[in-house]
């Protein structure tokens, strides 16, 4: 699952001068720091989606996640809020309720 904020929706819309029915994808990209697997981080894109595996909709803008990066994100949920104090959005990965289930 993928949650935005309407603050961070509006700093994306801001900061990468989106319009209503653009679309950003996030992905996992080799190499950066911070990312829920070693030597992964998370990097984002401005396109339309093919075949999104979680996505969801503020502001016009869709922010999704493709198929082929699921694997990155896979038991967890990824939260996306607007930080005020220092202008810019933080991510947060939350582990999901099923994650540790042995189904």
């Amino acid at each position: 699952m993928i949650s935005i904020t309407q603050p961070a929706a509006k700093w994306y819309i801001k900061e990468l001068d989106l319009s209503d029915g653009d679309a950003v994808r996030f992905y996992a990209r080799y190499g950066g720091h911070g990312g829920l697997h070693r030597g992964f981080s998370l990097a984002l894109a401005i396109e339309q989606p093919k075949d999104p595996v979680f996505h969801t909709e503020s502001l016009g803008i869709t922010f999704f996640v493709e198929e082929s990066d699921a694997w990155y994100f896979e038991g967890y949920n990824l939260h996306i809020k607007y930080k005020r104090k220092h202008e810019e959005v933080e991510f947060s990965f939350e582990p999901t309720e099923n994650a540790n289930s042995n189904d």
